[in-house]
């Protein structure tokens, strides 16, 4: 026997596991999935737990805010542009399940390929290597252009690039973010970092005229946050560091002109959860408004994009 004292489990206080509350019940248990099922059979078959009840929320707020006419935000990245995920976006613009679109500079990089070439991305590990990284020159002047045309009318830069791609020649301007924004009277912004991105190391890059018509969609970019209050929607899609800043920026603008901003929903989808996206879209937001939800989900934004406008025009067909 030991030497050493043990505590006595006999006097115990136990209760009975019926008087329990519990997380998991067999009633909240995915469904297994008939063939050809639709997209509400596929929600409705979801376990009724975590990330599964986030979606469902999520889509729900994203509905109710289309309804009321409040403000959808739709963040992007650079990686939704390029991996081909615009025509899935353009299509919920025109069925206003976005009301507002804002990017940055790689975005609109891709966005200008994409519309004028059909195709964007080059290997940078290859090109770095003797300096022509990031070199192409059409890109780099059809942005400058639209900077100084921008500029000269007092316009921001998504604005400017939506208008100038619309009336272009471009042959595959039907799937640019910007001219379609443009054409369906909906908001898009740009909000450039000066070097982050190759259209600043061009001749021609002119960092005034970029700075202040950026500064121009920051300001818009603010007046449509300030209009998020009970019921609005900002989603964050791959950007790890600039929108996420700006947003937080512009609801502290938007709450000191305007009060009280409170009751929305933000979300952030990425491949890995980073910390300015779950602190300035996810949590801040929603902690210092006392009111809303905060949502995130981490997947490939090729899966979860178009799974998420899947929900949100199946669940539409039924109003």
């Amino acid at each position: 026997m030991s030497k050493y004292q043990q505590i006595d489990l006999s006097k115990i206080k136990r209760y009975s596991i019926q008087n329990r509350w519990r997380k998991t019940e067999v009633k909240n248990f995915a469904k297994p999935l008939a063939e050809n099922s639709n997209f509400s059979q596929y929600v409705d078959s979801l376990p009724a737990c975590l990330k599964a009840l986030d979606f469902k929320e999520l889509l729900i707020s994203i509905k109710k805010a289309r309804q009321k006419k409040k403000p959808i935000i739709f963040m992007l990245g650079a990686h939704t542009i390029k991996c081909g995920l615009s025509p899935v976006v353009i299509d919920l613009m025109k069925n206003r399940f976005v009301t507002f679109l804002a990017t940055h500079g790689a975005g609109v990089i891709h966005d200008i390929e994409i519309s004028f070439w059909g195709k964007t991305s080059e290997e940078v590990k290859k090109n770095l290597a003797d300096g022509s990284f990031g070199m192409s020159k059409e890109t780099s002047d059809f942005f400058n252009g639209v900077s100084a045309y921008a500029y000269q009318n007092d316009l921001g830069l998504g604005e400017a690039l939506g208008k100038k791609i619309s009336e272009s020649k471009a042959k595959f301007k039907k799937y640019s973010l910007f001219s379609n924004a443009y054409e369906l009277g909906i908001p898009s912004t740009v909000h450039m970092a000066i070097g982050t991105d190759i259209l600043n190391q061009h001749p021609g890059f002119d960092g005034a005229k970029v700075g202040q018509t950026s500064f121009t969609d920051f300001k818009i970019f603010s007046r449509e946050v300030s209009k998020i209050k009970n019921g609005g929607v900002v989603i964050n899609f791959g950007s790890a560091v600039i929108l996420p800043e700006v947003f937080l920026k512009a609801l502290s603008v938007a709450r000191n002109l305007r009060g009280k901003i409170d009751n929305f929903t933000t979300a952030n989808f990425d491949m890995i959860q980073h910390y300015r996206p779950n602190e300035n879209v996810v949590k801040r937001p929603i902690r210092s408004a006392h009111r809303g939800k905060g949502f995130s989900f981490t997947g490939h934004l090729e899966l979860m994009i178009p799974l998420l406008a899947w929900g949100l025009k199946s669940s539409s067909q039924k109003k």
